[in-house]
């Protein structure tokens, strides 16, 4: 984590903007935009990608990847330009919590997977295109979203030490817990032998 050295008052109105565009359940609105019903009686009721996918259409899934991804990879890019890389990670880890919990869905928001790779490409992009990879190679071999996006989140930190990308370990770390407790439901049908795999009816 670089030493904070932003403005206090910038610094807070950072958060406080990343956070908000955090929130926008991208999922949410493009099923309402497109008349695929309301995620939260749909599927899982995550407002996620996989969840849009589970209302059949591809390409609401796909625009939901693509946003929920660009929110948190705006928020840093925008926040590094406007204040530095300090305010780049705060930026990050807010919108983050914003797709997480955001305020207006009563703070019960999505699992992060998305958001936290737009974040760690805009941060680091080498970290971010490995964690992909290995979300893909999890995904080939099991056909189960969860254990893809925990794979991925959990090689996190050991990515960021082996590019050399120390300055986001910490913040890597962090996010990765957060996805882990997002996820314990998962783990626990994962545990179970229970946890559905794509495209299993």
């Amino acid at each position: 984590m670089p030493m904070i050295s932003s403005d206090p008052m910038l610094l807070a109105l950072t958060v406080l903007l990343a956070y908000l565009l955090g929130s926008i359940p991208f999922g949410m609105v493009l099923a309402r935009l497109m008349g695929l019903g309301d995620l939260r009686s749909l599927g899982s009721g995550n407002i996620g990608a996989t969840n849009v996918l589970r209302t059949g259409s591809k390409k609401a899934a796909f625009a939901t990847l693509i946003l929920d991804g660009a929110k948190g990879a705006v928020a840093v890019l925008v926040a590094g330009a406007v204040l530095g890389p300090d305010a780049a990670q705060v930026a990050g880890l807010a919108a983050f919590l914003g797709h997480l919990f955001p305020v207006w869905l009563r703070f019960r928001g999505g699992k992060g997977v998305a958001t936290f790779i737009g974040v760690t490409l805009a941060l680091a992009w080498p970290v971010g295109l490995s964690i992909c990879g290995i979300w893909l190679l999890v995904f080939a071999g099991t056909r189960i979203s969860s254990l893809s996006a925990l794979a991925a989140a959990g090689m996190s930190v050991f990515i960021t030490f082996l590019l050399g990308a120390l300055h986001i370990a910490l913040l890597m770390l962090l996010l990765t817990l957060l996805i882990f407790i997002k996820h314990r439901a998962n783990i626990t049908r994962l545990r179970a032998g229970t946890e559905p795999k794509f495209g299993a009816k």
